[in-house]
């Protein structure tokens, strides 16, 4: 740790508890120093010699491994190399995703196996190629390497080939080029571009070349290395600590890729729909007065507001699930007060539990044999917040049901949301990594384990247990978690943000690439704390970032303890006005940004997008990272540069129009647009479908492509709860001088009141006919009764810039 991160660690976590860190550090080099070394040489494993059929795949045997091939679906293929233990199902919600007929064979060096999408190579030696369709190679992986209980294996890289993906990092979008740890681990207190490892790492990449894309996921929780092209520049190496080596290939377009993913390990699940609304935190609000004063901010200054977060001091001593009744005499009254308001109330939980015996969640813990384990019996002891902590074993189901009922409480008193901190699992050490010993032992659902293969399933299962016990104990409201660690298929239980960056430029940049790599990697919820966390950012800092994470699916003002006030008002005018011009523009957003929720949840694709999304084969897209897709209708470009008032955005092909002026551009071009203080670039994709909240009520605004059909669709239902829904898909196209909009319900949700409100750009109606009934055209705007067929004459309008 250098001098500057020691003196903020002292900081942030005070002097005792700093000096404190140092017995902790010591006992854990204790038991880490008993670990046995592994052997130095890496030993390829032996040829296979014979081929035993499965019925969806076969079995290769040989003197010292064996390796399984089965085919979930005609796209997607299991490979597992033992020896070594075989992952518990934590990520994978589905075994098969589809039935699949697969033809085998043998040539002279090894066997072949096809399924109707794709085919495999296997060479005795333990070479894989994989071919598609036209017998085009598009991996190939060497015969993998064996060292002790380790695992390695070389991938063979393309020159063209851009890697993305790997849950949470501080690294450009492309990652190749660069070793990343995969290894859950708090950066502390405060990192910027090039930390790693950080909190959320997924063992996980999305492969585009000029033979197309692929994604392969590695289930195996073991600490890994992923050594992407920086050793050599043709080549991947992957390397697990111990565990077998399994790894789920999956081929076609990206969208696809995160479909048949999120299909594998779990969709996210539809949000309450106040959840995509804006969020205002600090470390800490410290009493229920402070906390009525910041909402009391929000309302005078006309600034909407949907949720307040309460950080560790709201606790008694930093004792989880306890409320200080001193700051906060009636959490429920406050509560209830803030719902009053429209604002929902989200507490933090941190899994460190006091090691007091007259604290009843330890008490209760010990006597249940709750919380984790030295190997010679001993409960281990962490040091965090509180002081010397235990901690639950979440890889217990009957651990995770004790926990979850702690929850029961705070949902009584009104808490809507919960936000999970410090599960990677982190411990204050003053040294070395801040997390329990390798040695501590799991019960891994009874077969036994220890943090080596525990570690990087913490969050991922601690969220679990929350989400089972939300679900069971408030069954007719959605769940909201937000957690800061997690594994593969944490997206079936919560949202993440980006931890505790620094305040720098730098930072803002770099949190455009995170967050695109969270939702590759199957997180579509994802933000940053705006401003950074852990400085004081400029007032420009300060705006450019809120205009960026305006267009993010969570959207979050956070600052660490120590740091100057970041409420909008705090920075004066005009950064006060542009804040609420940009909360009134996400209040606008949320119809279309609950029906991308909706999509998330039918197919895994993420929010946000990069804009090779659009078009995969066009290489022109695969390196932008200063800009991205919210969704398929909107390209974001915030600006990243101090005292820049103009940006250069490239759009790809296609017509765009500006969402400010409606002015239309073509592309693909590389264009220059201003960018005044109180604006950032913002383009609409021509042939798209933009439903936003007007004061008149929800209304679809249609982007006329001049040349292109159109389509696009709307979600609807109560906003929280299980009830009914409805989708209404159009689509649209011209027939001479008239333009066809056809529409498809779907779902039990009654028709809307008042039919739909549409709005056209780049078209001007002149007569309008629902199901043949003419209806009355005013401008640019119609209300259509709830239709299948409509029907327009008019006039295209061109406005170039």
């Amino acid at each position: 740790m250098d001098l500057r991160k020691a003196l903020l660690a002292i900081r942030f976590v005070g002097l005792r508890t700093a000096l404190r860190a140092v017995r902790a550090a010591w006992e854990r080099d204790r038991w880490e120093g008993r670990e046995v070394s592994e052997p130095a040489a890496w030993s390829p494993v032996k040829p296979l010699q014979r081929m035993i059929p499965l019925p969806d795949g076969a079995r290769f045997t040989g003197p010292d491994a064996e390796l399984e091939i089965r085919f979930l679906a005609p796209d997607v293929v299991r490979l597992t190399w033992t020896p070594g233990v075989l992952p518990l199902p934590y990520a994978i919600v589905r075994e098969r995703l589809e039935e699949v007929r697969v033809a085998r064979g043998e040539q002279a060096d090894g066997w072949t196996l096809e399924s109707e999408a794709l085919g495999l190579e296997v060479r005795a030696d333990g070479r894989i190629c994989f071919r598609d369709g036209a017998g085009r190679i598009w991996r190939v992986e060497d015969p993998p390497e064996r060292r002790g209980e380790a695992w390695r294996h070389r991938v063979r890289l393309r020159p063209e080939e851009r890697l993305y993906g790997l849950g949470e990092r501080a690294a450009p979008l492309n990652r190749r080029g660069r070793i990343y740890r995969m290894w859950n681990r708090d950066p502390g207190g405060s990192y910027g571009p090039g930390a790693d490892p950080l909190y959320l790492g997924i063992p996980l990449w999305l492969s585009l070349h000029a033979e197309g894309a692929y994604l392969v996921f590695y289930e195996n929780p073991f600490e890994a290395s992923f050594d992407l092209g920086a050793s050599e520049p043709d080549a991947a190496w992957v390397t697990f600590t111990g565990g077998a080596l399994r790894e789920y290939v999956f081929y076609g377009p990206p969208s696809r890729l995160l479909e048949r993913y999120t299909a594998l390990t779990g969709r996210p699940p539809l949000p309450p729909r106040w959840a995509l609304g804006f969020h205002q935190s600090r470390w800490s609000y410290e009493s229920a007065e402070e906390v009525r004063a910041v909402a009391r901010g929000f309302r005078d200054h006309g600034l909407p507001l949907h949720a307040i977060h309460l950080d560790i001091d709201y606790m008694d001593g930093y004792r989880v699930f306890t409320v200080d009744r001193r700051r906060f005499p009636d959490l429920s009254e406050l509560i209830r007060e803030l719902e009053g308001q429209g604002i929902r109330t989200v507490v933090i939980v941190d899994p460190g539990v006091k090691a007091d015996p007259g604290y009843a969640v330890y008490r209760e813990g010990v006597a249940r044999g709750m919380f984790c384990r030295l190997p010679d019996g001993r409960l281990y002891r962490g040091l965090v917040w509180p002081g010397w902590c235990v901690f639950p074993d979440f890889t217990d189901p009957e651990v995770r049901a004790w926990w979850g009922e702690h929850y029961r409480a705070f949902l009584e008193a009104g808490v809507t949301g919960f936000w999970h901190d410090m599960n990677e699992p982190t411990a204050f050490v003053a040294w070395g990594e801040p997390t329990f010993p390798r040695r501590v032992r799991h019960a891994m659902e009874g077969r036994g384990g220890d943090h080596r293969e525990a570690h990087n399933l913490y969050g991922l299962l601690m969220n679990r247990a929350a989400w089972e016990a939300l679900r069971r104990l408030q069954s007719d409201r959605r769940p909201f978690l937000l957690t800061r660690s997690g594994w593969a298929g944490i997206q079936r239980y919560a949202w993440t943000w980006t931890g505790d960056v620094e305040s720098s430029w730098a930072a803002l940049r770099q949190t455009l690439a995170t967050v695109l790599g969270l939702g590759l990697s199957g997180v579509p919820y994802s933000g940053p704390d705006i401003g950074g966390f852990s400085g004081a950012p400029s007032a420009e800092l300060f705006v450019r970032w809120f205009q960026a994470a305006a267009f993010m699916p969570f959207f979050r003002n956070h600052a660490a303890k120590g740091t100057p006030r970041r409420e909008p008002w705090v920075f004066g005018e005009p950064v006060l006005s542009i804040a609420r011009a940009f909360l009134r523009l996400r209040v606008r957003l949320l119809p279309y940004l609950y029906t991308l929720a909706w999509e998330a949840a039918q197919t895994g694709a993420p929010l946000v997008r990069p804009l090779f999304w659009l078009n995969e084969q066009d290489p022109a897209l695969w390196e932008i990272e200063d800009a991205f897709l919210l969704g398929s209708a909107l390209l974001v470009a915030p600006v990243l540069e101090a005292g820049a008032r103009a940006r250069e955005v490239f759009l790809p092909t296609g017509e765009w129009y500006d969402f400010w002026s409606d002015a239309q551009r073509a592309g693909p071009a590389r264009v220059l647009v201003e960018a005044p203080l109180d604006r950032l670039p913002l383009f609409v994709r021509a042939g798209s479908l933009l439903p936003l909240a007007e004061p008149e009520g929800v209304t679809l605004h249609l982007y006329v492509s001049s040349k292109e059909e159109g389509e696009g669709m709307f979600y609807e239902d109560a906003g929280d709860g299980f009830g009914p829904c409805r989708v209404d898909r159009f689509e649209w196209r011209w027939e001479g001088e008239s333009l066809r909009i056809h529409r498809i319900r779907e779902g039990e949700l009654s028709e809307p009141e008042g039919g739909f409100r549409l709005e056209f750009h780049g078209f001007t109606p002149a007569r309008a006919w629902a199901d043949g009934r003419p209806v009355p055209v005013e401008g640019s705007t119609l209300v259509a009764p709830p239709f299948t067929e409509l029907i327009l004459e008019g006039r295209p309008v061109r406005s170039p810039a």
